[in-house]
Formats: C-alpha cells, structure tokens, sequence
C-alpha cells in the first residue's frame, strides 16, 4: 500500500492510510499515515461502532490537507482487547479411534457447519468444493506430519495451501456457529491452531514440510506467524 501511495503522489494524487504496525510505517514512510494502535485486523476499530469508525476515517480524511511529507500521526485513542486469547468452543468427544484424531474431529464438527451454512446461505470453505472433499486432504497432512515425503503425500504445492485455506475457514465457520457472536480479531483463529486437534496437526505438517526444504509456498500459509510452533517430539 505505501508503495502505490508514493506512485500515486507522484502523479499528483493525495494519499492516506491507516496503519497497525508502527514500525512498518515508519520503514515504508508513506506519504499520509494515520497510525491506530487497534488489534490487527480492526484497522477501524470497535466492531459495530459506526461513530467510533468516523472518527477514525475523519482523522485519517484530515491528513489530506497535509504538504509536510511524509506524515505520520497517531490517532488519540487505543483499543486494547483478548484478540489472541482462544475461544471456549466444546469439541466432540472422539468418534471413531480407527481414523487421526484431526479427521475424527474435522467430521465431529461437520453438523455445526451444516446449521452455519444453513443459517448464513454462504461460505468461504470453496477452495476443494466443501467439507467432505477435504477428508484426503487431512489424510496428506497427517501422513506429511508423520514423516512422509511429502511430494507423494497427494498434494501439490499449490494444494497444500488451498486445503489449509478451507480448513481454516471451515473451524472460523465452525466457531460463529459454536460461540453465536463474532469473536475478537484473532480469538478463532487462535482456537484452531491452540486448542484442536486439527491446528496441532497443521503446526507439525509445516514444521515438516520446513525441515525437509520444502518451497516456502507449500508451508507458509498452514500456520500464521503469530501462532506458536508444533511441539518438540
């Protein structure tokens, strides 16, 4: 984004932005920044809060004016929330102990998904055309986790992130059915990768597909960078 606001400068057009990362504004030294001290993923703030969000673009609109470049302000007001701490979601007990723990779980909270799709009319989960087209997938993440190569696990490259993808969206899916209102900005992501079986078999599918130099875009997206490591074996 700070690039584009510097081509667009360039051509004569003013820019503003609104940041999250001090830091990384201060690098990139865009030409307007609004800086906001909110959760990632909040770049306008309190969720719902129409008049809190006009205030925010209001002080980021008054940069406009602004000739002494590059600007950067801090808006006044800070939000501090539990955006990483971990929903309460009850899992299914295990089903059936002949199948991974993960895919045991994944279709324990099959109905759940259901009664979302059902109530909402959409999801994101389109990557492998639904839920039950991502059972193989789970089947090459567990055998990658447990040490198989992973160019014959069943999945490419570009697989191995699409699949991840729908997992992912299938558990957020999943946890707005289960919690009934919208978490905080990382509270369910923060459940699948800390308190499911699923989120524990993806941090080792990475850890694996890192130690065995795999390319970085097969294992980049399985975790984000803010979730802890797999556990030491």
């Amino acid at each position: 984004m700070s690039a584009l606001a510097h081509v667009f400068e360039n051509a004569g057009l003013a820019t503003v932005g609104i940041s999250i990362v001090r830091g990384q504004a201060e690098r990139s030294r865009p030409p307007r920044m609004l800086h906001c001290e909110f959760p990632l993923g909040r770049p306008l703030g309190i969720p719902g809060d129409a008049v809190f969000q006009h205030r925010v673009l209001a002080a980021a609109f008054d940069l406009l004016t602004r000739v002494d470049l590059p600007v950067l302000v801090d808006f006044p007001e800070t939000i501090v929330d539990d955006a990483d701490t971990p929903l309460s979601c009850v899992l299914p007990p295990r089903h059936n102990a002949d199948i991974p723990a993960a895919l045991d779980e994944f279709i324990g909270l099959r109905p759940a998904w259901n009664r979302r799709l059902a109530s909402s009319g959409q999801t994101s989960v389109v990557r492998f055309a639904g839920p039950e087209n991502l059972h193989a997938a789970i089947a090459s993440f567990v055998k990658i986790a447990d040490g198989e190569d992973w160019q014959h696990a069943g999945l490419s490259v570009g697989e191995l992130s699409q699949a991840a993808a729908d997992i992912r969206a299938y558990y957020e899916e999943v946890a707005l059915e289960l919690t009934g209102h919208t978490p905080l900005a990382r509270q369910s992501e923060s459940w699948l990768y800390r308190a499911t079986a699923m989120g524990l078999l993806l941090r080792r599918a990475q850890a694996a597909l890192k130690a065995a130099n795999a390319p970085r875009e097969a294992w980049f997206r399985l975790v984000p960078t803010a979730q802890p490591p797999a556990p030491s074996a």
